[in-house]
This record gives C-alpha cells, structure tokens and sequence, in this order.
C-alpha cells in the first residue's frame, strides 16, 4: 500500500468519524431542542387553558369549557388537549363531563406527585410529545383558589392533558442534519482530492527512491529520479540523483583500480558494492597478512602462514607449495594439501629434479589449467574433471616458489573467483619472502666457509648450546675430533696458493663422505678442522679417526700437473666423559692433536688426563 492510499484511508476515516460525530451531535441537539420547545409550547397552553377555566368559573361560562378545549385543537401541532378534575374538586361540584374522569395512568400520576409529566411517544408513523400538567391550589395571586375551592395550599386540583405532534419538527432536523452532513461532505471530498493532489509527488518521488534503493542495493547506481516539483521533494530527488552519480562514479574508479591491483576483471550484472566491499576485505587481509609474515623469523613460517590463509580463508584443501633452489637445480615441495614436507602429489615427481618441466617455473607466467585444460603435462589429477591453477612468485627477477591450487569440476568457478584475492596475498608474500631468503641466505654465507662448502667455526658457536643441551637431554656422548693437514704450509710455499685450496678442498668432501649426516664437520681455521660425532662412543670415534688418517694418506691431489699426497694429525677427546664443558672438551682435542703432532704426525690419539699441565678451564 503506498503513501497516497494509505493518507487516503487515514482522511477518509477521520472524517468518517467526525461526520458519525456531528450527525449524531447534531441529532442529539435538535431531539433536545424539539422537546425543550414541545415542552415550552405545552406549558403555554396549559397555562391558557388554566387561565380560561378560572375566567369561566368568575364569569359563570364554565359549562362552554369543551368548546374551547375543541377549539384549541385548531392550534397546529397540537393533537389532543383534555382537563380530568382532582378528586377534591369532584367532591366539591361533581364530577363534571365524562371524559374529565381520570383513566391514564399519566394522569394518576400527576394527581399522586404533583409535578408535570413529560415523554415522547410513537403512535404509528406520528411522534408525539405528551404532557400532563397539574394545577395546584394557591392562595397566591389573583384570584386566590382557596376562595372557590374547599382545599388546602397546594393540594392538585385538576390536571391537562396534552400531546403535541413533533414528526414535522423531526423531519425538518433530519433534512437539516441531511444537508449538513452533505455540505461536510461535499467538503471533505474536496480536501481528500487536494491532499491527493499534494501528496501524488511525494508518493511517486517515494516509490522512485524505493525502486532506486533496491536496485543500488544490488550493485546498479545509475538509476535517475525524475523532479516533479521545485519544493523539498524535488530537491530530496535532485539530491539523490547526485547522490547516485557521485557513489557510482567513486565505486567505479575503486574497481577499476582494484582490478588494476588485482587483475580482477568485474562481470556482466555483478553487484558493483558488493564487489568493491569483498576487494578492500580482501586487500584489507592482506595487508594484515603481510604485517604478520614480514615479523615471522623463517620462510617456512611464512609457507605455514600462507597454507593455513588458504585453508581458512579460501577453503582450499587441494594445493601445493613448491620452493626452488636454483643451486641445486631442484624443487622442494613445502606444503603439500595443508601437511608441511608433504610429497609431491599433484605433479609429475620429476619437475623435483628437472625444474623446467613444470610450466610456471619455466614461463614465469601464470598456467590457467581450469579454463585450459592439459596445458600443462606435468600435472597429474587424482580425478576426473579435476583443473589446477599455479602462480610463480617472482623473487630477485626470477622463479622463486610455486603455488599450486586444485580443484574439483563442480569448485572450478569458485576458484576463479577466489584468485585475484589469493593473488593479492602472494603479492604482499613475494617481496617478503624475497627478503627472508636474503637474509637465509646471508647467514647461510656467515656460517659456512665458500671455499670448502663446511660450516665454520661461527657456525660452531651459534650451535653449541642446542647441541650441548641435545646431547645433555639424551644422555649421550660426543666425540670430538680436532685434525690438522700435516706441514701444509709447504704445499702453499712450493706450489702457491691455488694448490693448497685444491687440497683443502678435496680434504673437506674425504671428511664429509667420512662421517654420517647428523655430524658436524666444521674447518675450525686454515688447514685445521673439528669434527663432532653426536651418539658416538669412544670406540666408534677411535674407528672413524682412523679411518679418516688412511682415507687422508692415500688422497692425491692433481694440481698442474703436479701430484700433491699429505697426511694428517687427529686429537680426539669426549664429552662429558673428559669434560663436562664442551669446549674444555675441545681444547682436550687440541692438547691431543698438538700431542700427535709432537709424536711424528699422521696418527691419531686420544687424551689422557696426563696430557694437562695448564690448570685452567675453558
């Protein structure tokens, strides 16, 4: 129901109700007024009937008083007049003509209580008014009743009866109430009419904003309200028709740049609000999310970070994170559906070895497998219908890692529409990661000699404390080997530099290929190294020592030509067994290794107790 026939009903039944109001006032007044004259008019007639009785009764023409109670009839309206004798006056001069005896029980009445009767009455198609009226006995006034009449002051010594027709007093206020109602009326319907015509802009105007709103509700702005008048409505629409262009010109522009930043592309009939609203949220997130990789300490924070966003956020359950490690020619897989060090799953195993078999890694672009399929043959789908989506993340200009996302047929329009936002987090990740790799990267080159690949001795102190506490929690023993090449400052003297490299080097993948993966081979200084075997006894530490010194003595180095053999001199010591501080431990190993050097070299021995002079600890 709209405004106009809502105000329309509204007036209509106010008005209903103040006309049942004043016809029913109006009703009301004049009965009251009809019988307020009736009574009046009766009043007067009695009184004039009173009047001519007692005239009579001087003038000794009493006997005539029916022709005058006939001839009072002729008054119009009045229908019935009649006199009835109170039994006082019977009992004094008779009962007087037949129809003065008392038969109405409103003359009875009268006689009994002495005060007029009044009361409206139908008979048939005729209203009347009935009054019956006493006379009282009054010694007051001119001439004095009590002079004629054996009776008491106040005693009733007749009564008239009178009734008067009032149907044409009732139907003159009926034409009368009739004619105001229609004027009323007449009036009302010409103020509805023109409240109609007044309230017609602003019902349209308010129907045009209804179907405005709902239709900016649902993403269009370009509707245009039409100004019907110069007054508040017409300026409200012209307001809002600014309104309309302003937020659909702002909107625009906010896609068009988000669909830049995005690369998202809005579709045909797409709520335009409700787009923007979900790319700020989207961008909004993140942004958060970049704040909380850029404060994680690793990559593989940020790979955990970026899966449980992908899980949570996007509801994917099907994807891969890949890394690349350009020096190794390989790619690793990170996450793997939500489990981090997952195998490979959705790919070809062999892009682990062969990097350039995946296409995002070779192109660098992104691969559409959802509305391309098999664009990409390294791609393995567990189920029919499955498609796959992969992202590069560029990091220094090139491949850095990989995002994979896959999805079943009936989830393939969701992924499309979830990947500008998942782009916008891969984004924000790209440089940060680029950053933590940087930084791995510069620790990584901090902690290891670049000559010979091994750890250095920086690396050594770094470690220490996880791996005393390790070994403290475990209970077990770590054997410390402490080598040194012998008289390599020869080879350096007679054959340069460049040959004393060589033969550090091929030292350092003899000691690596010696020792299991869990130990630490670390060139602790020039041609000296530390070796610590973890869970190591002192048997299995004498067995590997020594199979180094002969897997040393018979490495020959080719440099130039030239043939290079050397031997070399190991001092082991153990932890906690010689000490329960780890580099007291070490400098035991160095007291052995000096102990070896000083017992003919290319030996191997073990400290004893006796081997310590200096007292102080490490």
């Amino acid at each position: 129901m709209n405004l106009n026939t809502k105000a329309t009903l509204f007036f209509a039944t106010l008005i209903g109700l103040l006309m049942a109001a004043l016809v029913a006032i109006s009703l009301y007044t004049f009965r009251s007024f009809s019988i307020l004259s009736a009574t009046e008019n009766i009043r007067t007639a009695a009184e004039i009937v009173r009047v001519h009785l007692t005239d009579s009764m001087i003038h000794g023409t009493i006997s005539k008083r029916e022709s005058f109670l006939n001839r009072l009839l002729e008054v119009q309206g009045l229908k019935s007049a009649k006199v009835t004798r109170s039994p006082l006056v019977v009992q004094q001069f008779g009962p007087g003509l037949k129809q003065e005896s008392a038969t109405d029980e409103d003359v009875r009445e009268a006689f009994r209580l002495g005060v007029p009767q009044f009361k409206l009455a139908d008979e048939g198609d005729d209203l009347v008014f009935k009054g019956t009226i006493p006379y009282i006995a009054s010694s007051h006034g001119t001439p004095n009743c009590l002079q004629c009449h054996q009776v008491k002051e106040g005693d009733v010594l007749g009564v008239v009866s009178m009734t008067m027709s009032i149907t044409a007093i009732r139907n003159q206020a009926l034409i009368s109430v009739t004619g105001i109602v229609a004027v009323v009326l007449a009036f009302a319907l010409l103020l509805i009419l023109l409240m109609r015509r007044m309230l017609k802009p602003i019902s349209s105007t308010a129907r045009a904003v209804e179907v405005t709103v709902h239709k900016a509700l649902e993403g269009d702005f370009k509707s245009h309200l039409e100004q019907k008048t110069n007054d508040e409505i017409g300026h409200i629409a012209a307001d809002l028709n600014r309104l309309l262009k302003f937020l659909d010109d702002g909107l625009n522009r906010i896609g068009d740049s988000i669909s830049r930043l995005t690369g998202r592309v809005s579709s045909p009939g797409e709520n335009l609000l409700n787009s923007t609203i979900d790319m700020v949220d989207g961008l909004t997130k993140a942004a958060h999310f970049k704040q909380a990789i850029e404060e994680d300490e690793t990559k593989m924070e940020i790979y955990q970070r970026l899966s449980t966003m992908l899980q949570h956020d996007h509801q994917m359950e099907s994807f891969s994170i890949y890394e690349l490690n350009n020096q190794k020619h390989q790619m690793i897989p990170i996450v793997v559906d939500g489990q981090v060090g997952g195998d490979c799953r959705w790919c070809d195993p062999q892009i682990l070895i062969r990097p350039e078999a995946c296409r995002a890694r070779r192109t660098g672009h992104k691969v559409d497998g959802v509305t391309t399929p098999d664009i990409c043959y390294a791609f393995r789908p567990s189920a029919e219908g499955e498609r796959h989506l992969c992202f590069p993340v560029i990091q220094s200009g090139s491949v850095g890692s990989v995002l994979q996302l896959v999805s079943t047929a009936q989830d393939q329009q969701r992924l499309l529409d979830q990947e500008p936002f998942i782009n916008g987090y891969l984004r924000e990740a790209s440089p940060v990661l680029e950053t933590k790799r940087l930084m791995e990267t510069l620790r990584e080159a901090n902690l290891r000699d670049p000559m010979t690949g091994l750890n250095n001795r920086r690396f050594l102190e770094e470690y220490v404390e996880t791996l005393v506490s390790t070994a403290q929690r475990k209970k077990s023993n770590l054997a410390i080997m402490m080598l040194d090449l012998d008289f390599f400052k020869m080879v350096n003297d007679t054959y340069g530099h460049d040959a004393g490299d060589a033969v550090l080097k091929a030292l350092a993948k003899v000691l690596k290929q010696s020792v299991r993966a869990s130990d630490m081979v670390i060139r602790y200084g020039g041609e000296e190294f530390l070796i610590i075997l973890q869970d190591t006894h002192r048997e299995s530490a004498d067995q590997v020592a020594e199979k180094i010194r002969v897997e040393v003595e018979k490495l020959k180095t080719t440099v130039a030509g030239v043939v290079i053999q050397k031997t070399i001199s190991i001092g082991l010591s153990d932890f906690p067994t010689d000490s329960d501080t780890f580099w007291q431990a070490v400098k035991y190993a160095d007291v052995a290794l000096y102990s070896a050097k000083e017992t003919g070299r290319n030996r191997v021995v073990r400290f004893d107790p006796s081997m310590w002079t200096d007292k102080k600890e490490y």
